[in-house]
């Protein structure tokens, strides 16, 4: 498998993980100590402590990029479009995503932290820019 795909399964399992680590353990935390019922969690209004507040959002960044990131890593590997670059760039992606999570749902989201935290957001759209840059380079051309 290419360097893009492996970062590409990384986002996926880091999408699991996170949700699991964060969402899941708050959830049946409550519920496994009856404090809670099962059915307490709503979908459309999420309620609870702010940490779990910020850790269903970070999850939520995490389903909402996923996509684009796999269409990106998609159009790399039909167009067999590779190279040191790409593989940085893939690298990057997933190392920015995992930060940006991690702040998001580790810190209280104060100026400073907010600030941090859409670095590494904005470093991954920069890196999905520069990819599709890259295979528009390359494929933009061939029909």
């Amino acid at each position: 498998m290419s360097v893009p795909v492996w970062m590409l399964l990384g986002f996926a399992a880091w999408t699991v993980v996170l949700l699991l680590a964060t969402v899941g353990v708050y959830r049946w935390g409550l519920i496994l100590s009856g404090r809670v019922p099962i059915n307490a969690f709503r979908a459309d209004q999420v309620e609870g402590a702010d940490r779990y507040k910020r850790a269903m959002r970070a999850h939520a960044n995490c389903v909402e990029n996923l996509p684009v990131f796999a269409a990106i890593v998609i159009a790399l590997h039909i167009g067999d479009v590779g190279g040191t670059l790409v593989d940085a760039l893939a690298v990057a992606i997933l190392v920015a995503r995992i930060a940006q999570s991690l702040v998001h749902a580790g810190f209280v989201q104060t100026n400073a932290v907010t600030s941090v935290r859409f670095g590494f957001f904005f470093a991954q759209i920069i890196g999905f820019l520069w990819l599709i840059g890259i295979i528009v380079a390359r494929l933009g051309g061939s029909a």
